[in-house]
């Protein structure tokens, strides 16, 4: 499988982890919670909510999406 990335420009970037945070705290979930949800490493995802990983995997984020039961355009805060 390829390793494709997702190029978020810092607007959008503060906006998805805004939105990442949100619909996770909307749930009632703890990161760890989302984590196992989405199958992907809890360190992983506190580095992705913290902005420590700048362009998380468009695989991973994807997963975020799923778990939380929201589309890819909202959790990264696209507007057509």
């Amino acid at each position: 499988m390829y390793s494709i990335k997702i190029s978020v420009i810092m607007s959008s970037r503060k906006s998805y982890l805004k939105n990442l945070r949100k619909f996770r705290k909307r749930k009632g979930w703890t990161q760890e919670r989302l984590a196992r949800e989405a199958g992907i490493s809890y360190h992983t995802l506190i580095k992705i909510e913290r902005g420590d990983i700048k362009n998380p995997r468009l695989e991973t984020l994807i997963k975020l999406a799923k778990a939380l039961g929201v589309s890819l355009d909202k959790l990264v805060g696209y507007q057509k």
